[in-house]
Formats: C-alpha cells, structure tokens, sequence
C-alpha cells in the first residue's frame, strides 16, 4: 500500500500527515483571532514598555507599526501557501527538501518549538512568581510554577487546531477587556501628559527597535501553515493572517508602550499591581501566554508528526509537552536571548524556501497525491537553508554589539530574504535543466 493511501485510511482529528479537508476549513475570522491569540503573549508585552522607556511616543508607535506590518506581508505569503496546500509547515517541506531531507528540516523544527515552550513557560512563571509576591506575599518556586503553566499550556495542544480556536475566541475578548480596563484606570488616574515627555532610559535608535518588533515573532510567520491550513480559501488565509499577525503583534506593544509611559515603569506586571487590578493581571498574565505557547508545542507535534508517522499526534504532544515543561523547570528561561538568536537563524530562512519555490520556481509538484514518489534528498533546497543560516548568523550582533555586516538590521529577516532570492534563481536554474 502506498504512503498516501495509509495516510488516508488513518486520518486522525487533526489531519497532521495530509491535507485538511476542504469542509472542516475555517473563516478568516475565527483564524484572525487565532492568530491575535498567539501574538498577545509576554514577550510582545515587555518589548513595548522597553520601547516606551527608551523612544518618544511617536517614534515607539511608528516603530512597532512598521515592523508589525512587515510581519503581517511575511505572514500572508507563507500562509498562502499553507492554505494551498491543506498542509504544516513540516509536510510541505518534503516538496522542498525530499522525503528524508524533510526530515531533519521536522527535527528541527519540532526541537526548537519545543525549547521555545520552555523559553515562554519560563518567562511565564518568572512573571507569575512576582504577581504572587506582591499580591499575597506567596513565594513559589519558578520551577513549581513553570511545571504548572507547561501542563496548563500543553492541555489544550493535545487536542489540536480546533481546542486552540476555542480557547481563542473567548480568550481574545476577555484579553482586551482587562487590558482596557487596565488602560482607562491608568489614564483616569494618572492622566496623559506623561505620555509626551522625555525618555527616562538610554535611547533606543528606530531601526533597533523596528527589528525588535520584527525579530521577536517573525519564526511565527514562517510557521504560519501550520495554522493556515485550516483556512476556507487563500484569500481567507491570506486577511486571517495579515490581520492576525500586524493586530496581535502590535495591539500589546502599543498597550505596553502607553502604560509604561503613563506609569513611568517598564516592569508590566507591576503597573498592573500599582493599579490595583491584582485579578486581572493574573488572567491577562496566564491566557496572554497559553495562547502562544499553545501554538508552541502544537507546531513542534506537528514537526515530530512527520518524523514519528506510526505514533499518534496526541501522544507525540504529552511527550514533547513534558520535555520542553522540563526544560523550563531547569531553566532554559535564564537562555533566553542566545536561544532566540539560534532559533531566528535555523528556522527563518525555511520560510523564505517554501514562498519561493511555490510562488515562483514550480508549485504543480506540491500535490499530496505524488508525495510518496518525492526524491530522498532535494540538495539544492538543503544548500540554500544552509548557506541562509551562515548568513544569517553573519549579520547576528556579537557580544559586544559588533556585526561582519548589517542588512535590515534583522537576522532572521535577512536569512528569510536571502533564502527566498538564492531559492528562487538556483530553482529556475534546476528545473530548465531538468533537475
């Protein structure tokens, strides 16, 4: 029997080895608010209040609206062809790097959203830990208290796509709620001139910061098939994701921005605290974070998915859940930025691969059907993901701040980029000569 043909007589619930069927795909709405559910997260949170203590008010909104947009154009593309194919980032890679090439490209993707899980259970917990104290003066341990958001988060991965859409639609509302609540104190009670003053940190230059913005979830976006395959038509896929990705990541580094500058405070967990909403921290602090780090651990299943075929995804979700929970409880959260810059460097230039190769080297071999009779290796597609990890890995910031070169200021942007060019002219290279 066929690959395929075993594929298809064992679909599972969340159709991680094939195309989603056409009748359970999803509106662009109900996938906006998925998307705007993974970018309000902590890290968008803290970016902003640093970018409010270190750039006027106008300089920082410009900033975060700048780099938000490009991530919403990144993200429509790569959902494209999410929503063309039906399939997650780790099948489509099989058209690109062959049956087995894909599978060192899904090892890799599964290991560092895993690692990225742990990162953000841990960012999690640090922040729980100070709620906790300074509300009730109860010290956890953050080991405790990220083997409890890692559970919490893994719950709703196990059962796939459309547990996230569930606890999306009624977390985003309640999200901005609070998030509202907390802004309209601030101002009543502060009022808005401190908005417009002068910073109180050292400054933070516009195109730092507009990388910032972009850095901190552009591997998101490459993952964005993941997500898109659920979409109804491309054009669905393409507004959910746009919308999803420049909304969500902006809405809370905009909120950040103007509390810490009300607040003068870059610490979001105190400004919260200083304003009495203890409750409401603790909510927007918890479905802030399960709501990405859901979407974490569900692209490392579906990465693992692929390597793993005769385990069911449900079981490949526990295992990898309480690996990367360990690894937040042993503190991969103290590694943060160094795994941060690795992950941007492996993981971006797979995007800028599979854009260009379906956009304009050969989309009529991403078909499901001839899967099973793909080439082990595809050589090219390996040399080019390589030679874009180099190069991202020359314009990364040394320790002390210094580059080989710079060219958008943005190492995971410049290797989607420079994967997405060298793909786009050794493709039409290989295929005029029949490779």
């Amino acid at each position: 029997m066929s690959e395929v043909a075993q594929v298809q007589s064992n679909s599972s619930a969340d159709y991680e080895r094939e195309p989603v069927p056409v009748h359970l795909r999803k509106g662009w709405l109900s996938m906006s608010l998925v998307w705007i559910a993974i970018g309000i997260d902590l890290s968008a949170m803290f970016l902003g209040a640093e970018l409010g203590a270190g750039m006027n008010l106008t300089d920082s909104l410009a900033a975060t609206l700048i780099g938000s947009v490009i991530l919403g154009l990144i993200g429509a593309l790569c959902a494209y062809v999410g929503a063309k194919t039906g399939l997650s980032t780790a099948m489509i890679s099989r058209f690109l790097f062959g049956n087995r090439g894909a599978l060192v490209v899904s090892i890799v993707l599964g290991i560092f959203s895993l690692g990225w899980f742990g990162v953000q259970a841990g960012f999690f917990a640090s922040n729980m830990q100070t709620a906790f104290q300074q509300l009730w003066g109860i010290d956890l341990s953050l080991g405790l208290l990220s083997f409890i958001g890692g559970m919490l988060m893994m719950s709703t991965a196990i059962w796939g796509y459309r547990s996230i859409e569930r606890l999306s639609i009624w977390s985003v509302p309640l999200l901005i709620i609070f998030i509202g609540i907390a802004v309209y104190t601030a101002i009543s009670t502060h009022g808005t001139a401190a908005m417009w003053e002068p910073i109180s940190s050292s400054p933070i230059p516009f195109g730092i910061a507009v990388s910032l913005v972009i850095g901190i979830f552009i591997v998101g976006t490459v993952l964005s098939p993941d997500i898109a395959r659920w979409a109804r038509t491309p054009k669905h896929a393409v507004m959910a994701a746009f919308v999803g990705f420049f909304v969500g990541n902006s809405f809370m580094t905009i909120i950040a921005i103007v509390l810490s500058r009300i607040m003068d405070t870059s610490d979001l967990t105190n400004i919260f605290i200083m304003l009495g909403l203890g409750l409401p921290a603790i909510i927007v602090l918890t479905l802030a974070q399960w709501t990405t780090n859901t979407s974490n651990l569900y692209s490392a299943s579906l990465g693992f998915s692929v390597v793993f075929k005769k385990v069911p995804k449900w079981l490949i979700t526990v295992i990898a859940g309480v690996v990367a929970t360990m690894l937040a409880v042993f503190g991969i959260y103290d590694k943060f930025l160094s795994f941060l810059n690795v992950i941007t460097m492996f993981v971006s230039p797979i995007g800028g691969i599979y854009t260009a190769e379906y956009l304009l080297v050969d989309r009529k071999k991403f078909t499901f059907e001839g899967i099973d009779r793909n080439k082990n290796w595809v050589f090219r597609s390996l040399f080019v993901w390589t030679a874009a990890t180099f190069f991202a890995y020359l314009t990364t910031p040394a320790g002390d701040g210094s580059t080989l070169f710079t060219v958008t200021s943005v190492p995971a942007l410049d290797a989607f980029i420079f994967a997405f060019i060298v793909q786009w002219i050794i493709g039409k290279i290989s295929v005029k000569k029949g490779q």
